[in-house]
């Protein structure tokens, strides 16, 4: 059984506030929304203290970025033609 939820899940989940997180993990505002938005992949100690804070493993959040990452050749379109 795969028990494992986003963040944003386990949160809810809870029924924690941001506020109640952020002042528990100490995180920034800005990264736990970005965190939370899975815009940002948290360091190691960072998954750790979220973790604590939601009772939970850092094996049972999913962590990671809601977009896939593309990579681009070249220098792009504004220096001519990209190989």
């Amino acid at each position: 059984m795969d028990d494992r939820k986003s963040l944003a899940a386990w949160v809810s989940e809870r029924g924690l506030t941001l506020t109640a997180v952020e002042e528990a993990t100490g995180l920034d505002p800005k990264v736990l929304q970005a965190i939370l938005n899975n815009r940002y992949t948290p360091s190691p100690q960072q998954r750790q203290r979220l973790a604590a804070v939601l009772g939970v493993t850092p094996d049972q959040i999913a962590w990671g970025h809601a977009n896939e990452v593309s990579h681009l050749f070249g220098h792009g379109p504004q220096f001519g033609r990209s190989p």
